[in-house]
């Protein structure tokens, strides 16, 4: 019943509506030199530039090649044209169904939830996605249910997007109780950049549905560098943590910003101090706009090596590739 007292948006939703969302103003807040090379506003226009001020304040004022500005920043490189590289770099289209599901794997479906992201990372590669005419949601989640209900070898559901944390938890929490009562659903993954960009998110809403739900669940992050961890995010790893969840992390090989082993060897040692375990490091997944970021798979293995030399074999995370039509990511081993 409405008591009558006026609608408080939770403090993250504002801080996410607080977002810097202009090259300039980036620029400005970094000291940065207010001619640097971005892309036109055209094509901007098509994927904006989206980067909340927390995750702003971590990178280094005046450098331009700070890991974690170049991650959000729209480069003129993104214009190119390179071969190869097309809009839809891991084969969605084909396996999307209605509801917003996408089922590539044996035994675990992938549900698109929205199309939003606390961040736009430049090396999406779902950037370009139709998001509009994909999104679980417009159907009021109805249509995924039934679709998920109907396939009694899906086992587990993965939340995805844009970002499934970017949906209030009022939509969160409605669509995980419709999953939990589907008998054959044993457990839940969220695959989230919002606890590392915008910690504030992991608040008591959250935690609280994430808490009682009956599934198994497993929170896979996106962290590339060790630098995107400081103690906020810490503390919102540890409360995740006690919901029962398992944390990984998934990261990108990315040049310019992690393709070193000190680099890789920090990210691993930060995740571990916040109880995340090294999953996936993901070759580049070649979509139209991010051929500059991409690392020779001989140059991934190379430092895969390096890396296995100098940490326990825990803290090294698994060398793959997305490749469409496959049944699992193929695992890239190394001498």
């Amino acid at each position: 019943m409405d008591d009558g007292a006026p609608y408080s948006r939770p403090a993250w939703q504002q801080l996410l509506a607080d977002a810097v969302t202009t090259p300039a103003e980036l620029l400005t807040l970094l000291d940065l030199d207010p001619t640097l090379p971005a892309l036109d506003y055209a094509r901007l226009r098509g994927f904006p530039l989206r980067v909340p001020r927390g995750f702003v304040a971590r990178m280094r004022r005046g450098d331009p090649q700070d890991p974690l500005f170049l991650q959000v920043w729209p480069s003129s490189a993104e214009a190119q044209t390179v071969p190869g590289y097309g809009v839809d770099a891991v084969g969605d289209l084909n396996k999307l169904k209605a509801g917003g599901i996408i089922h590539k794997y044996q035994g675990r479906a992938l549900v698109i939830a929205t199309g939003a992201c606390a961040i736009n990372c430049r090396y999406c590669f779902r950037r370009h996605f139709p998001y509009s005419d994909a999104l679980a949601v417009r159907g009021q989640w109805r249509e995924t249910l039934a679709q998920l209900a109907a396939d009694p070898t899906i086992e587990e559901v993965i939340l995805s997007g844009g970002d499934p944390l970017a949906l209030s938890d009022d939509k969160l929490a409605a669509l995980v109780a419709g999953l939990e009562a589907i008998p054959h659903i044993q457990r839940l993954r969220l695959h989230t950049r919002v606890p590392v960009v915008l910690p504030e998110r992991v608040d008591a809403a959250l935690l609280g549905w994430l808490a009682q739900s009956r599934l198994q669940k497993v929170i896979v992050l996106h962290v590339n560098h060790g630098a995107e961890v400081d103690a906020a995010v810490n503390q919102a790893c540890a409360r995740l943590r006690n919901t029962g969840a398992t944390l990984l992390n998934q990261a990108v090989l990315l040049k310019g910003i992690n393709d070193s082993t000190a680099a890789l060897k920090l990210l691993s040692e930060k995740l571990i101090i916040c109880g995340v375990l090294p999953y996936y490091l993901h070759l580049l997944d070649r979509v139209q706009g991010a051929a500059h970021f991409d690392v020779e798979e001989v140059t991934a293995k190379v430092l895969m090596s390096q890396l296995s030399a100098q940490l326990p074999g825990y803290l090294v995370p698994r060398l793959v590739r997305e490749i469409p039509g496959e049944p699992a990511k193929t695992l890239l081993p190394w001498p």
